[in-house]
């Protein structure tokens, strides 16, 4: 597996570290590409540790209630990310990687892995939970 980061990424990264990144910006396609950031240069539990400490000072940082973070959604999407990027396995940028299959960019496909009552429980918005349709596909690191 080759994943590199362009400068855009590193831009990116930077601006959203330092919470100068917009909010009303921060979309799914930009948790897409956090979570490829972070998964380039780590493994998939340093990526979620990251992730998980990015987005809590993103959040207080801009004021925004810390129970908007969801543990299961963040977790299952790095584990998801993974999955792709190994069904990709050479990327120059995080625009080229997400290019490649539109299922990333589908905030709902995790309705096809947690039903809807499971996903947005309180439970899951705490720790993470194990999909309760069918597993992701996980890779070793």
């Amino acid at each position: 597996m080759h994943h590199t980061l362009s400068d855009e990424d590193f831009a990116f990264q930077a601006s959203f570290e330092s919470c100068e990144f917009p909010p009303a910006e921060f979309d799914h396609g930009s948790h897409v590409r956090l979570a490829y950031l972070y998964l380039c240069s780590h493994g998939t539990d340093t990526a979620q540790e990251r992730m998980q400490s990015s987005l809590l000072r993103f959040l207080k940082h801009n004021g925004v209630d810390p129970l908007k973070y969801q543990e299961t959604l963040t977790r299952a999407w790095i584990l998801a990310i993974r999955y792709f990027m190994e069904q990709v396995p050479v990327s120059d940028s995080a625009e080229s990687f997400m290019g490649s299959d539109p299922r990333m960019l589908d905030p709902d496909i995790m309705l096809t892995h947690y039903s809807a009552s499971l996903l947005f429980s309180d439970e899951a918005r705490q720790r993470f939970v194990e999909p309760n349709l069918s597993p992701i596909p996980r890779f070793g690191d």
